[in-house]
């Protein structure tokens, strides 16, 4: 079809404002998926139910607004395995969309590899099976909307709990926790990306990714900065145990009282809470923002340009 375009006149192959514009029309020739299926893929966990909540919401969400032939959630260490889930998907294509922060050990080995979308150390982006197109996009976490869902996570969580009062943005560390693993040197891109960002637009006193496996840890917040108020994100798609349990306690929770809370139903974190001269105030993770109904879709479409 392209040639035959170039051939009418009606778009030549050389200037780059050309190139924009067909890549806009493809783009616009790929937005309906009413013939095909949406799989979202994320960890999941056999010991905490909420660790899948985030993704199932917004799985519902893309099922109510009827984008989709068939919508669907594959866990890494929930349900059936990931490769059925895909085996299950009727679509004539099918988007095969990472539920994580950012590039690393599970998006670039573990779900490819499960999905049969590994060429020795290549990830297949898209492949042909029979009568069906499979498509693997980037994760989530990687697009640009998610600087406003981390600005939002660590206003709001200050403005909710202003007690004894709000501090002003320019007198608050901002602390972007992530996991981090030695495993992928990517796996820290993401949020060292979001850090820079972040200090750039100049609104915080300082701005830092800090990591549960890799340097800095989480608990070497408190020798990073000299500000009197901390703002702690969680940079996770998810409210499994690495937020709820492990990042409380790193940053000087009792053990005992987070999971006294945690069994309870209650916050494990209490905002703010004063830790080694500091005000501290600690944030949901970023998986239930409504806006990540709109990165997902982003992904789905970046698939087919």
């Amino acid at each position: 079809m392209f040639a035959e375009l170039v051939s009418s006149g009606s778009v030549s192959d050389g200037s780059s404002e050309q190139v924009q514009w067909w890549t806009f029309f493809l783009t616009k020739m790929e937005v309906d998926y009413r013939n095909d299926s949406l799989v979202l893929v994320a960890h999941g966990s056999t010991i905490n139910d909420q660790s899948s909540a985030a993704v199932r919401q917004q799985a519902e969400e893309l099922r109510r607004r009827h984008i989709f032939a068939e919508v669907h959630v594959g866990l890494w260490k929930e349900g059936a395995p990931l490769a059925e889930v895909l085996q299950q998907s009727c679509g004539q294509r099918v988007f095969v969309v990472p539920f994580f922060v950012s590039h690393g050990f599970f998006t670039q080995e573990i779900i490819p590899k499960a999905l049969g979308l590994k060429d020795g150390d290549e990830v297949i982006r898209r492949q042909v099976r029979g009568d069906q197109t499979i498509y693997y996009s980037s994760p989530v976490g990687i697009y640009p909307q998610m600087t406003e869902v981390l600005l939002a996570r660590a206003q709001g969580v200050v403005a909710r709990h202003p007690f004894p009062r709000a501090p002003k943005l320019s007198n608050i560390a901002l602390f972007i926790a992530g996991h981090g693993t030695e495993l992928n040197e990517n796996s820290c891109l993401s949020i060292e990306r979001q850090v820079e960002l972040i200090r750039a637009r100049g609104i915080y006193q300082e701005v830092h990714g800090i990591f549960i496996e890799e340097e800095p840890k989480i608990e070497k917040c408190f020798t990073m900065s000299q500000a009197s108020n901390f703002v702690i994100v969680p940079f996770f798609m998810s409210d499994g145990l690495h937020v709820a349990e492990d990042i409380p306690v790193m940053l000087g929770e009792p053990k005992r009282l987070v999971q006294s809370r945690l069994q309870s139903g209650q916050p494990t974190w209490r905002n703010p809470s004063e830790k080694k001269g500091r005000l501290v105030w600690y944030s949901d993770s970023v998986g239930r923002e409504p806006v990540l109904a709109e990165v997902i879709l982003q992904a789905v479409r970046d698939c087919c340009v």
